[in-house]
C-alpha cells in the first residue's frame, strides 16, 4: 500500500461520519421546531386564559351593581310602555320624551358595559337557558312551545345570565304557524323544553347567584 492510496481509502469513512452528523443536526432542528411550537401554543393559551380571567373579574366586579340597576330599568320600561303618548299636553309630552331618553341612555350604558337585554320576539323559540316560563296559554298566532309574550325582560352580562326573561309560552295544541325559530309540538315522549321553568322553579341556566 502506497502513501498516495491511503487518503482515498479513508474517504468513505469520512463521508459516513458527515452523513451521520447531518442526520443528527436534522433531528436536533426538528426537535427544536417542535419545542418552539409547543412554547408558542402554551403562550397563546396563557394569553387566552388571562383574557378570560380578566373578563370574569370584570363581570363579577359589576355584577351586583348591574343587578341593582335592573329594577330601575324595569320601572322605566313600564313607564314608557304605559305613558299617555296621545296626550295633547305639552308638559306631559316633554315628560314622556325625557323618560324615554333616560331609558335609552340607561340601556346604552348597559350595552357598553356588556349587560345585554334578553327580550325575545313573539314566536321565538323558548330557550330554557335564557327564558323562564311563567305561564302557558293557547295561541292561534304562535306554534306550541313558542314565546307568546314577554312579561319581564331578562339580562345577560358578558354572556352569563344575570336574570332570565319571564315569558308566556304557547301551550301544546296551539294552532299558530311555525315562523322563524318558533317550535312546533314536541315528538311523542320528548321532554317538555320548559318543564320546571316556572316562576317558582329554578331555571338559572348557569346564572350568577342573584343573592346579594
Amino acid at each position: 500500500m502506497t502513501d498516495e492510496q491511503t487518503p482515498a481509502e479513508e474517504m468513505p469513512f469520512e463521508v459516513d461520519d458527515a452523513s451521520q452528523e447531518i442526520e443528527a443536526l436534522k433531528l436536533e432542528v426538528a426537535a427544536l421546531k417542535e419545542q418552539a411550537l409547543r412554547y408558542a401554543a402554551e403562550a397563546e393559551n396563557t394569553k387566552r386564559r388571562a383574557e378570560r380571567e380578566m373578563n370574569d373579574a370584570r363581570a363579577y366586579a359589576i355584577q351586583k351593581f348591574a343587578r341593582d340597576l335592573l329594577g330601575a330599568a324595569d320601572n322605566l320600561a313600564r313607564a314608557t310602555a304605559h305613558s299617555p303618548k296621545d296626550s295633547t299636553d305639552a308638559a306631559v309630552k316633554n315628560f314622556i320624551i325625557g323618560v324615554e331618553m333616560t331609558e335609552k341612555e340607561l340601556q346604552g350604558a348597559f350595552e357598553r358595559n356588556g349587560l345585554k337585554k334578553i327580550d325575545p320576539a313573539k314566536g321565538d323559540k323558548f330557550d330554557p337557558h335564557l327564558h323562564q316560563a311563567v305561564t302557558e296559554q293557547p295561541s292561534t298566532e304562535v306554534a306550541a312551545g313558542g314565546v307568546v309574550a314577554v312579561l319581564q325582560a331578562g339580562y345577560e352580562l358578558m354572556g352569563r345570565l344575570v336574570r332570565p326573561a319571564m315569558v308566556a309560552v304557547a301551550a301544546k295544541g296551539s294552532t299558530g304557524p311555525s315562523t322563524g325559530s318558533a317550535t312546533g309540538e314536541q315528538p311523542a315522549g320528548a321532554a317538555n323544553p320548559y318543564a320546571g321553568a316556572t316562576a317558582d322553579g329554578d331555571n338559572s341556566g348557569g346564572a350568577f347567584d342573584q343573592k346579594a
